[in-house]
């Protein structure tokens, strides 16, 4: 029997943590749901305790639901109206397992240039790595499918460019990237018959340069900004904005 209890707080976190000292876990082992998220009352009189309820995540439950339930907890400590799914990511990787949130409120999680969702993913992952089941593959945290939208963008940016390139003779150097920015350009060329790609620069500065494959180049071009625009529920278009690897040094 999965356990399961509840408390109350003088706030959604004071509760939380009571519940999880009740149920002796951490708290990514623990599924939340708020009851009540209590009101304050007038000079201290009227007020009404938060409320929640605590589930300890069966033994057995495996990563992604591991991950599910931190993601919930996250939803649940922001106050924000959305929820999470499981679910295989838009490119059938066969190693990796999708987190998706949707709701009226998904786009806050976004963040300017997504880095509300690049720090998400970097607390799930850091939590996820002290769960025994690493076996399973890799987890992505996405919002609304802004991932995989933005790495649609930037595959065509990038076989723009190549036949910018490859008909100019001309390298070409994109603005600063992140990492995962930079791999979805790598990936995208890898196999284009005319460029090649590198890596150049250090930290926040590090840019792709695309050339001719030949390796001779008449000189170097600036960098430009991708369109169109989609319209969900964040932008993106714009180079720097992220769709978010953060392991991978490209």
């Amino acid at each position: 029997m999965t356990d399961s209890v509840e408390a109350n707080g003088k706030t959604v976190e004071e509760a939380i943590e009571l519940v999880l000292k009740q149920l002796d876990a951490r708290r990514e082992e623990v599924e939340i749901e708020v009851l009540s998220q209590g009101k304050s009352g007038i000079f201290g009189i009227g007020g009404e305790p938060a409320r929640v309820r605590g589930t300890a995540l069966a033994e057995g439950g495996g990563l992604v639901q591991a991950a599910k339930v931190i993601v919930d907890n996250f939803l649940t400590t922001m106050g924000v109206d959305a929820v999470s799914t499981i679910s295989k990511p838009p490119d059938d990787s066969p190693d990796t397992q999708l987190i998706e949130i949707t709701g009226d409120d998904s786009g806050l999680l976004i963040g300017r240039r997504g880095e509300t969702l690049r720090s998400m993913q970097f607390m799930m992952n850091l939590l996820l790595s002290r769960t025994p089941d690493q076996a399973e593959g890799r987890i992505m945290l996405d919002v609304e499918q802004y991932r995989h939208r933005r790495t649609q963008v930037l595959r065509g940016l990038a076989l723009r460019i190549a036949d910018r390139v490859a008909g100019s003779g001309r390298s070409f150097t994109l603005e600063p990237m992140n990492p995962a920015e930079r791999r979805a350009i790598h990936v995208a060329l890898a196999d284009h018959p005319k460029v090649t790609t590198q890596s150049l620069g250090e930290g926040e500065d590090r840019k792709v340069t695309i050339m001719p494959r030949n390796g001779e180049s008449s000189g170097r071009e600036g960098s430009p900004r991708p369109n169109p625009r989609p319209s969900n529920a964040q932008p993106a278009d714009q180079p720097q904005e992220s769709s978010n690897e953060e392991e991978d040094e490209d």
